[in-house]
């Protein structure tokens, strides 16, 4: 049976397409979800995706954070579904408090658009456990507000309990704290990152490689790790 991962729109996303394709090309069936919606469409697991939704008013992810939807999506993150959040879908997963700390406005007060090292931390989540611990790989970057902020009691805790998922390598585009790019819950169902790995999928249309133009493709790992984790869930 086809897993069916979910892939919410909500007013002013601009990626939602992007993850169906990505979705569809790990192997998996995208299920398009309305931010209004009270229905998760039984779907298996959930992305939220990048964009500027509510046109960041208030805060990044603020209002997309109390949308009806993510009713449905914090009961079903609570009972171990998947939850992936790309960028902005990552400041909604902090502002509903499904994962901690909180982002900001990047440090440099600019927009950000590069392709993007990360050195996975943890490669034990329902998103990353097709990567190797200490692995280092391209997703292109995006942002305004990636800048990841948190008090010194729970940057101390998330670290002590793993929760660094990804960190930037090379250089820290934005000012986050002890360059942490992702975090995951400690569940591990839970993941959040600013790169975009839905633009990383296809070769062609990913980051540059030393083997050929364009030609990387780390962000497809995401998606097939989610199919491995619905798998594993099953068994």
């Amino acid at each position: 049976m086809t897993a069916r991962i979910g892939v919410v729109t909500f007013p002013g996303s601009l990626d939602d397409r992007d993850a169906q394709r990505a979705i569809r090309i790990a192997g998996a069936e995208p299920v398009a979800l309305w931010h209004g919606s009270h229905d998760l469409d039984g779907v298996d697991a959930v992305v939220l995706p990048g964009g500027f939704s509510y046109g960041d008013y208030l805060r990044a992810g603020a209002i997309a954070a109390l949308a009806p939807i993510m009713t449905e999506v914090k009961d079903a993150a609570g009972r171990g579904m998947p939850v992936l959040g790309i960028c902005n879908g990552f400041q909604m997963l902090v502002e509903a408090h499904l994962l901690p700390g909180g982002l900001i406005r990047n440090a440099h007060q600019q927009f950000i658009r590069r392709d993007q090292k990360l050195v996975v931390e943890n490669a034990d989540t329902a998103w990353t456990n097709a990567f190797d611990e200490g692995e280092e790989i391209v997703i292109p970057l995006k942002n305004a507000d990636g800048g990841f902020t948190a008090d010194a009691e729970t940057l101390k805790r998330i670290q002590g309990e793993g929760q660094v998922a990804f960190r930037y390598a090379g250089v820290n585009p934005n000012g986050s704290l002890d360059d942490i790019a992702g975090l995951t819950n400690e569940a591990g169902n839970v993941v959040g990152l600013m790169p975009h790995p839905e633009h990383a999928v296809e070769p062609g249309f990913g980051p540059a490689t030393p083997a050929a133009m364009r030609s990387g493709v780390d962000g497809l790992r995401f998606f097939e790790s989610a199919l491995a984790a619905l798998v594993a869930r099953v068994a």
